[in-house]
């Protein structure tokens, strides 16, 4: 039988938002066993990075907070807030993720669902970007979010980080048993 309900904005924004950073928590959990287990200093972890040109782990974690935080409010048509981009230990990095849920429940599915044609303008740099909501939640936040915490996850992994697919994954609403807690990593 086919569901033939709608997704909403709010529906299709924020089980992800939350699903992402909940996945970045227990990135910043397992990276902190690690330490422990290894010795290895915690700023080698937090600093790393794939490829030279390419964000650190602590710059992936803001990023992934600054998509959604700037998603919720773009949508909402209210000021994005300003984090100060100053996180140095996995703790810091926890109180970001831990302001950017409590900032996702602030705002009323009201503020969201009826926002799909809302535009949204907003540079990047030398980029002009204009969409609606819907679009630019659907193409360009969530892909954007997504590769963020899955470069996290990659540099972690990289460094030998007993991560597998599952941790990536997280907790997905509506699926019990997929609660992103591997014992082994996972090709």
């Amino acid at each position: 039988m086919t569901n033939t309900n709608q997704i909403t904005l709010y529906g299709a924004a924020v089980p992800v938002f939350k699903q992402m950073l909940g996945v970045l928590l227990g990135l910043l959990d397992k990276a902190e066993a690690h330490i422990k287990q290894t010795g290895i200093d915690a700023d080698v972890l937090l600093t790393a990075r794939l490829y030279p040109d390419m964000y650190t782990f602590i710059t992936q974690v803001q990023y992934s907070c600054d998509f959604v935080k700037g998603a919720m409010s773009r949508i909402a048509d209210v000021d994005v807030p300003g984090y100060p981009d100053d996180e140095k230990t996995i703790e810091e990095l926890r109180a970001r993720i831990a302001k950017t849920l409590a900032l996702i429940d602030t705002f009323k599915i009201e503020d969201i669902n009826g926002q799909e044609d809302h535009k949204i303008n907003m540079d990047i740099g030398n980029l002009q970007l204009s969409a609606n909501a819907q679009d630019y939640l659907v193409g360009f936040v969530i892909p954007n979010l997504i590769f963020h915490v899955s470069t996290a996850y990659g540099i972690l992994r990289h460094n030998g980080v007993n991560i597998g697919k599952l941790d990536l994954m997280g907790n997905v609403n509506g699926m019990p048993g997929l609660d992103g807690n591997s014992e082994s990593p996972a090709s």
